[in-house]
């Protein structure tokens, strides 16, 4: 039986697009309303359109059943070479769905990807928008605040059609394994953004004294071209640390952080699993976004910034050294212990 609060015509939807072209963390973000849509339409086959980076994400998220990995043209910052015959391969795609649901950032628009949809005759397109009366869109949700939390933004989305939400939280599902076999803190120092970089030196420093306190190891997570900038990091651990660098799926990194005692990373799509897998987590939040935005929910967390009068800038690159993350070491071991201590009281209260 079809869900009685969705409204008409979304209850015989039966190949629902999901469009999300950001990058991993963007797409982990949309777990809470890809598992209500999935609750809502169990019948319905449900298909992720999202870049080749953020498609990686589809491997943790059990409600997707097929992906399509593209990288669009609008988001592409001038990469791709002007080709046509591309751009219809992908309106040729598209025509098998009977709906499409666009989640976007509040400084995105949908109607890029509702013209694609609209040129692939998709009949139902759903999306938020700070122009009003955009014709591109079946179904047009005036943008919130820009303050939103992005998973709210989602939520938000789906629910202006009727779609039920029982759980606003994120959820993942990863492999039941243990890649390490003794207690360890997770160490993931790189983002592929420079302005949202904490010295990697200072870094591995708070790290190695965390290790000499509670005994654990660390667990030094990033991908196979972050090596190059690893060995300073690798050197002031030394026999403390475990070398884990390119060498996990993103499923076995997810693991990894469900298994840690704690997790110290920067703001990027570890910070997104930890919540989802409530791992207490220390995060040097960069004063590129507004901490309500994109902030963990769910788990306990320390967010750590220094005020700037440049934030939030939204920028790729710092051209200020990034004195938002001018943060010493001392105040990453004492911000991880304060919160190793309340996870422990959280734990015995229960």
């Amino acid at each position: 039986m079809k869900n009685p609060v969705l409204s008409h015509p979304w209850t015989s939807v039966k190949n629902l697009l999901v469009m999300r072209l950001d990058n991993i963390g963007d797409v982990i973000m949309t777990s809470p309303a890809l598992r209500s849509i999935k609750a809502n339409l169990p019948d319905a086959k449900l298909t992720l359109m999202a870049s080749p980076g953020g498609s990686i994400a589809a491997s943790l998220l059990p409600w997707v059943d097929e992906v399509l990995t593209w990288r669009v043209l609008w988001q592409d910052l001038g990469r791709l070479a002007f080709d046509p015959d591309r751009e219809w391969a992908l309106v040729e795609k598209l025509r098998r769905f009977d709906a499409v649901v666009i989640f976007t950032s509040f400084s995105q628009s949908p109607h890029p990807a509702a013209f694609l949809a609209c040129l692939a005759g998709i009949p139902l397109r759903l999306g938020e928008s700070k122009e009003k009366g955009g014709m591109m869109l079946t179904h047009e949700v005036l943008s919130a605040p820009d303050e939103l939390h992005q998973v709210e933004r989602n939520l938000r989305l789906i629910e202006s059609v009727g779609f039920d939400v029982l759980d606003r939280s994120l959820a993942i599902q990863s492999p039941k394994v243990k890649l390490i076999d003794e207690p360890y803190i997770v160490l993931n120092p790189w983002t592929s953004c420079q302005s949202r970089n904490y010295d990697a030196k200072r870094f591995a420093i708070a790290a190695q004294k965390l290790a000499a306190i509670t005994g654990w190891k660390i667990a030094i997570t990033g991908v196979e071209k972050d090596r190059d900038r690893a060995g300073i990091v690798l050197d002031i651990l030394g026999d403390d640390g475990i070398d884990l660098i390119g060498k996990t799926s993103l499923p076995e990194l997810a693991a990894l952080i469900a298994n840690a005692k704690l997790m110290l990373s920067n703001n990027t799509s570890t910070m997104h699993i930890a919540d989802a897998t409530r791992t207490p987590s220390v995060i040097m939040f960069a004063g590129t976004e507004l901490e309500c935005q994109w902030q963990p929910r769910d788990c306990s967390a320390r967010l750590l910034r220094r005020s700037t009068p440049c934030h939030p800038c939204y920028a790729f690159q710092c051209p200020y050294n990034l004195e938002c993350l001018d943060i010493e070491p001392e105040e990453i071991v004492r911000s991880s212990l304060e919160l190793l201590e309340e996870s422990q009281l959280c734990l015995k209260s229960r």
